[in-house]
């Protein structure tokens, strides 16, 4: 399975998400994503499955507990391949960041012309 086809679903978006901030169960992940999506533990646990199979999550027992955690591998080569696209959304952003100062420098420049008339 292509990286973009494991990604494209949204709640192995949101399992990532959740195992962003570190280790957890699959029993603390399938109660967040059966409240969020309100699917069956069957198929909470497929979408583990999927992550683990194509390599963006890890398990490890722990007793009978089973511990998923990140697996930032796939996710570093999904970034090398958005690369030479972030330009695109940088230099949209460089241009927003140019258009808020010259209308914050507007703003004050207004501001102390009302203060000297009112002086």
């Amino acid at each position: 399975m292509h990286a973009f086809d494991v990604l494209g679903d949204p709640i192995r978006r949101r399992i990532l998400e959740l195992l962003a901030d570190g280790e957890l169960s699959s029993g603390e992940v399938t109660a967040v994503i059966r409240r969020e999506f309100g699917i069956s533990q069957p198929a909470v646990s497929q979408h583990l499955r999927v992550l683990r199979d194509n390599g963006f999550a890890t398990v490890r027992a722990e007793g009978t507990r089973r511990l998923y955690a990140v697996e930032p591998g796939p996710l570093q080569e999904v970034d090398l391949w958005l690369e030479r696209f972030r330009g695109f959304w940088e230099q949209r952003l460089d241009a927003l960041a140019t258009e808020l100062a010259r209308g914050k420098r507007e703003r004050r420049a207004k501001d102390a012309h009302s203060r000297n008339e009112n002086s």
